[in-house]
Protein backbone atom coordinates (compact mmCIF):
# COMPACT_ATOMS: atom_id res chain seq x y z
CA UNK A 1 0.00 0.00 0.00
CA UNK A 2 2.73 2.16 0.63
CA UNK A 3 4.18 1.05 -2.55
CA UNK A 4 1.23 2.45 -4.01
CA UNK A 5 1.24 5.63 -2.61
CA UNK A 6 4.67 6.52 -3.26
CA UNK A 7 3.99 5.71 -6.95
CA UNK A 8 1.02 8.00 -7.29
CA UNK A 9 3.23 10.79 -5.41
CA UNK A 10 5.79 10.48 -8.11
CA UNK A 11 3.58 12.09 -10.95
CA UNK A 12 2.29 14.25 -8.58
CA UNK A 13 5.78 16.53 -7.96
CA UNK A 14 6.98 15.52 -11.52
CA UNK A 15 4.00 17.30 -12.43
CA UNK A 16 3.81 20.03 -10.12
CA UNK A 17 8.18 20.59 -11.40
CA UNK A 18 6.85 20.93 -14.76
CA UNK A 19 4.35 23.67 -14.05
CA UNK A 20 6.78 25.64 -12.33
CA UNK A 21 9.47 25.14 -15.24
CA UNK A 22 7.16 26.30 -17.75
CA UNK A 23 5.80 28.99 -15.74
CA UNK A 24 9.78 30.32 -15.09
CA UNK A 25 10.28 29.56 -18.49
CA UNK A 26 7.07 31.78 -19.62
CA UNK A 27 7.92 35.00 -17.64
CA UNK A 28 11.61 34.73 -18.87
CA UNK A 29 10.15 34.59 -22.13
CA UNK A 30 7.62 37.89 -21.31
CA UNK A 31 10.76 39.83 -20.43
CA UNK A 32 12.92 38.84 -23.18
CA UNK A 33 10.24 39.74 -25.92
CA UNK A 34 9.72 43.14 -23.95
CA UNK A 35 13.65 44.10 -23.86
CA UNK A 36 13.79 42.98 -27.95
CA UNK A 37 10.75 44.99 -28.37
CA UNK A 38 12.42 48.41 -26.41
CA UNK A 39 15.18 47.57 -28.51
CA UNK A 40 13.76 47.72 -31.75
CA UNK A 41 11.78 50.67 -30.46
CA UNK A 42 15.23 52.62 -30.06
CA UNK A 43 16.49 51.30 -33.64
CA UNK A 44 13.42 53.09 -34.66
CA UNK A 45 14.16 56.25 -33.47
CA UNK A 46 17.76 56.31 -34.27
CA UNK A 47 16.58 56.09 -38.03
CA UNK A 48 13.99 58.41 -37.61
CA UNK A 49 16.67 60.78 -35.96
CA UNK A 50 18.72 59.70 -39.13
CA UNK A 51 16.66 60.62 -41.90
CA UNK A 52 15.35 63.98 -40.10
CA UNK A 53 18.68 65.08 -39.72
CA UNK A 54 19.43 64.96 -43.68
CA UNK A 55 20.32 68.37 -44.82
CA UNK A 56 17.91 69.29 -47.86
CA UNK A 57 19.70 72.68 -48.40
CA UNK A 58 20.95 72.99 -52.27
CA UNK A 59 22.69 75.81 -54.09
CA UNK A 60 23.43 76.68 -57.39
CA UNK A 61 26.17 78.84 -58.92
CA UNK A 62 25.70 81.29 -61.75
CA UNK A 63 27.84 82.14 -64.53
CA UNK A 64 28.89 85.12 -66.71
CA UNK A 65 30.02 85.43 -70.50
CA UNK A 66 31.53 88.32 -71.46
CA UNK A 67 33.66 89.39 -74.97
CA UNK A 68 35.62 92.22 -75.56
CA UNK A 69 34.60 93.71 -71.71
CA UNK A 70 31.20 93.52 -72.60
CA UNK A 71 28.78 90.99 -70.83
CA UNK A 72 27.23 88.36 -73.27
CA UNK A 73 24.97 86.33 -71.15
CA UNK A 74 24.55 85.73 -67.35
CA UNK A 75 22.80 83.36 -64.98
CA UNK A 76 22.24 84.84 -61.19
CA UNK A 77 23.05 81.10 -58.98
CA UNK A 78 20.43 80.40 -56.53
CA UNK A 79 20.00 78.53 -53.11
CA UNK A 80 17.56 77.02 -50.54
CA UNK A 81 18.42 76.63 -46.71
CA UNK A 82 16.99 73.72 -45.03
CA UNK A 83 15.67 75.03 -41.41
CA UNK A 84 14.87 73.06 -38.56
CA UNK A 85 11.80 71.72 -37.81
CA UNK A 86 10.18 69.86 -35.14
CA UNK A 87 10.29 66.69 -36.05
CA UNK A 88 14.21 67.38 -37.34
CA UNK A 89 15.33 67.02 -34.08
CA UNK A 90 13.12 64.39 -32.49
CA UNK A 91 12.00 65.42 -28.51
CA UNK A 92 8.68 63.77 -28.42
CA UNK A 93 9.28 59.89 -28.61
CA UNK A 94 8.96 59.37 -24.91
CA UNK A 95 7.76 55.94 -25.41
CA UNK A 96 11.40 53.77 -24.80
CA UNK A 97 13.24 56.09 -22.85
CA UNK A 98 11.16 58.20 -21.14
CA UNK A 99 11.06 62.28 -21.96
CA UNK A 100 14.14 63.10 -19.48
CA UNK A 101 16.47 61.35 -21.13
CA UNK A 102 15.81 62.61 -24.55
CA UNK A 103 16.11 66.47 -23.79
CA UNK A 104 19.52 68.68 -23.68
CA UNK A 105 20.69 71.23 -21.51
CA UNK A 106 17.58 73.67 -20.64
CA UNK A 107 14.95 71.34 -22.37
CA UNK A 108 16.40 72.25 -25.73
CA UNK A 109 18.88 70.15 -27.89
Amino acid sequence: MIKKLWNDEIGLIISAELALILTVGVLAMVVGLSEVAVAVNTELNDISNAFGSLNQSYSVTGFRAESNQKCKSSVSGSSFTDAVDDCDVNTTCDLVCGPQSITGEGGRW
